[in-house]
């Protein structure tokens, strides 16, 4: 079939019941989503395989499959529909009224910053619809490998050309322990006396526990006593309940350190420091709304850094990098 022929014959709705199905690979299922009937999603899937002259999918038993055409089709529909999200956002944007989707990943330390940082932002662009996803660094590295969000925001950036990234805010990660902790009492600790209580950590691949595995290999000290938690919220918990000890990022513990439910242990390399950056990949030409949401990250720096300002006489920074060394445009 020729290429006028075939833009005569598709239609969007089509292509949206498409993606429906091979999103949720049931009839069923795209129809609960769209607010269909069955019928009417099997109806569309029909004249849309009829206008292209292929199959695209096919039951085996109840199990609905993927044929090539299909995988084809999803390909290029996901570049059209992005493709009229910026058209729709661009027209907005000449309108003086910005509206569109903002989707963000955030590493699960960032939570503490990044919904600050919205509510500014929607505060002046009401019309924007945000959708955030918190998940840990490794899931953060496979989202922004796969580019599936429009901006991720994380600490400790990989080496990588294709990745375009801008600093936001350092994430300080400070050694916590319950109050009248015995390591209170002693008058130089170090992470080796740390590491021969319990370290309450989260799951390997979180950004926390990287940044100390990496500092306590480069001082030679062995983190042998682990208990692994899932959440910052419960390595908090578990502190508090004195379960053992921890290593967290400022941010995270900031109340609990004012209302002396935990106590900070200054440490000789503490606190570590990373930088909190917005990323996204090279290839992912940033949306209207991306582009707007970063220019206002940076005109508002120095507002988020006085809101979140620690300490009014922070501890020198020490320990491990933040960044690669020179930040690519």
């Amino acid at each position: 079939m020729t290429t006028p022929k075939l833009l005569n014959r598709l239609t969007f709705r089509q292509l949206q019941v498409f993606r429906a199905v091979y999103e949720r690979q049931s009839y069923s299922r795209a129809a609960e989503a769209l607010g269909l009937t069955q019928p009417a999603v099997s109806a569309q899937i029909r004249q849309l395989e009829q206008a292209l002259g292929q199959p695209l999918f096919k039951y085996a038993g109840r199990t609905l499959h993927m044929l090539p055409a299909a995988d084809a089709l999803a390909s290029s529909a996901h570049s059209i529909f992005e493709q009229v999200s910026r058209l729709q956002m661009s027209l907005s944007d000449l309108a003086g009224t910005i509206s569109g989707e903002l989707n963000l990943a955030a590493v699960s330390t960032a939570q503490y910053v990044v919904p600050h940082l919205l509510a500014r932002f929607r505060a002046h662009y009401p019309n924007v619809q945000i959708r955030l996803r918190v998940c840990n660094r490794a899931q953060a590295l496979t989202r922004l490998a796969e580019q599936r969000d429009d901006l991720v925001i994380m600490a400790r950036v990989p080496e990588d050309d294709d990745l375009v990234f801008m600093p936001i805010l350092d994430n300080e990660m400070i050694p916590v322990v319950w109050p009248g902790h015995p390591l209170l009492e002693m008058e130089r600790p170090s992470l080796e006396d740390l590491a021969r209580h319990y370290l309450l950590m989260r799951e390997s691949g979180s950004g926390v526990r990287g940044a100390l595995e990496e500092h306590a290999d480069a001082e030679d000290v062995d983190l042998a006593h682990i208990i692994e938690m899932g959440t910052n919220e419960a390595v908090k918990q578990g502190v508090m309940a004195q379960l053992g000890v921890a290593v967290l990022p400022r941010l995270a513990v900031r109340l609990e350190l004012e209302a002396g439910l935990l106590e900070h242990l200054p440490l000789p390399g503490f606190p570590l420091r990373h930088s909190w950056c917005t990323v996204y990949h090279r290839e992912r030409f940033p949306t209207p709304v991306t582009e707007l949401f970063l220019r206002f990250v940076r005109d508002h720096l120095d507002e988020l850094h006085d809101h979140f300002a620690a300490d009014p006489s922070p501890l020198p920074s020490h320990g491990v990098a933040c960044l690669p060394d020179t930040a690519r445009p």
